[in-house]
């Protein structure tokens, strides 16, 4: 009986462990580095777009409605602590949510958010204060958060396994918000970029 029952308990453990395994869906060493290729390039937008430019070029704006580039840079900065915060905070204290077709929402991350033709709201923490002082400390504290963000995707395990709820109207895991951050810094280099296409953007 006493063995019956030791066989039984070992079967419920194993089962256990079994439906933890499907359950768990561990990012992709193939994946990683594809995101990690995606973080690089959108941090290199940024950088491409926002070199030499003068007071005026950084000051300019197309409207009173409108950011400057300035106001921009600013906001790619402090989203990249706050998208990243959502993930430490939040995301991966969150439970599990089974059943989810990441492949889809990757996808839609991907897709969406660097979608220049639907227009959003800023979050009030991340509406520009002039935090930085000036657009120089603004871009040094994107390109010092971008490498901690390549860091937490390089070494935190677990990132498929808990999501939450997000602007996108669907649950995103810490992977997928990884994604967002890039793909954040890419609408907004677009936005950049639409700044100095206007027709009275400063020559210099």
């Amino acid at each position: 009986m006493i063995k019956q029952l030791r066989a039984a308990a070992a079967i419920a453990v194993l089962a256990c462990a079994g439906a933890t395994a499907v359950r768990a869906q561990e990012v992709t060493q193939a994946e990683k580095e594809k995101t990690l290729v995606y973080l690089e390039s959108t941090r290199k937008g940024v950088l491409d777009a926002t070199k030499g430019l003068s007071d005026a070029q950084w000051n300019f704006k197309a409207g009173p409605d409108r950011w400057s580039i300035a106001q921009v840079m600013e906001h790619i900065a402090a989203a990249e602590d706050y998208i990243r915060g959502i993930v430490v905070e939040k995301v991966m204290l969150a439970p599990a949510v089974p059943d989810r077709d990441v492949k889809a929402t990757d996808d839609a991350v991907l897709s969406k958010v660097p979608d220049r033709s639907k227009k959003l709201q800023a979050p009030e923490p991340l509406v520009p204060t002039n935090r930085f002082g000036s657009p120089d400390a603004a871009i040094k504290h994107f390109v010092e958060s971008r490498a901690k963000t390549e860091e937490f995707l390089k070494t935190t395990p677990g990132l498929r396994d808990h999501a939450v709820d997000s602007p996108l109207g669907a649950k995103l895991d810490g992977y997928e918000f990884i994604l967002l951050i890039a793909a954040h810094s890419e609408r907004h280099t677009k936005q950049i970029l639409e700044v100095k296409a206007d027709p009275n953007y400063p020559k210099n």
